[in-house]
């Protein structure tokens, strides 16, 4: 039986020096997974492209799956961030508006390097950070389920579990299906329309 690789970095960089090093491993290993994948993405190769010692790495890092591990969460950590800046931002726009924005926030997270976004959700389960993304879907929910409660006056749904699970699966299929396997073929015309149609959708479904 083959031993699960360990994800867990070695220590916490807590030196401006030794958070270089991290941020530059870290980095190297987003790049090799995007021009090279996750095969090719050696620890030799990846202390290679951030310019540190093999060594150096493993002070840091038992294992590339490690590196990879760290790279989703600061993929996920930059696309938390701007959910929560745009669900602070819309707070007090009636619906409409703020579904919009919503819509195209979630466009733009997407388009957060989405060649990274893809490989990362590809390498998931080698991980085993499923949790993590969990917790993060957790949270929107619950940053979105606040978002229309403080909206009760404007809309005709009951029940904010449901309405809260509808609403975001919805923005979030669509907008990951468009910019992840679409954006070739998808002008920035393409995405703005897709933008008002998902807007149409939801506040339709609210109200």
């Amino acid at each position: 039986m083959a031993r699960k690789p360990l994800t867990r970095p070695r220590k916490h960089a807590s030196q401006e020096r030794s958070r270089a090093t991290v941020d530059a491993l870290v980095e190297a290993t987003a790049r090799i997974l995007v021009k090279e994948g996750f095969d090719k993405a050696s620890t030799n190769r990846i202390a290679e492209q951030a310019g540190v010692s093999v060594g150096s790495l493993y002070q840091y890092f038992p294992s590339k799956e490690a590196l990879v591990a760290a790279v989703i969460e600061r993929h996920t950590r930059q696309t938390m961030e701007l959910v929560q800046g745009t669900l602070a931002a819309v707070e007090h726009l009636p619906m409409e508006q703020a579904v919009r924005r919503l819509v195209a926030m979630a466009v733009d997270a997407h388009r957060i390097d989405p060649k990274l976004h893809r490989v990362l959700a590809e390498q998931l389960p080698r991980t085993g950070k499923l949790e993590s993304v969990e917790v993060f879907n957790r949270e929107n929910f619950v940053l979105f389920k606040a978002f229309l409660e403080r909206h009760r006056g404007e809309i005709r749904v009951v029940d904010l579990d449901l309405a809260t699970f509808v609403c975001v699966t919805s923005i979030e299929a669509l907008t990951h299906t468009a910019v992840l396997h679409h954006s070739q073929s998808f002008t920035e015309e393409v995405f703005a329309a897709l933008v008002e149609e998902a807007t149409r959708l939801i506040v339709r479904y609210l109200q």
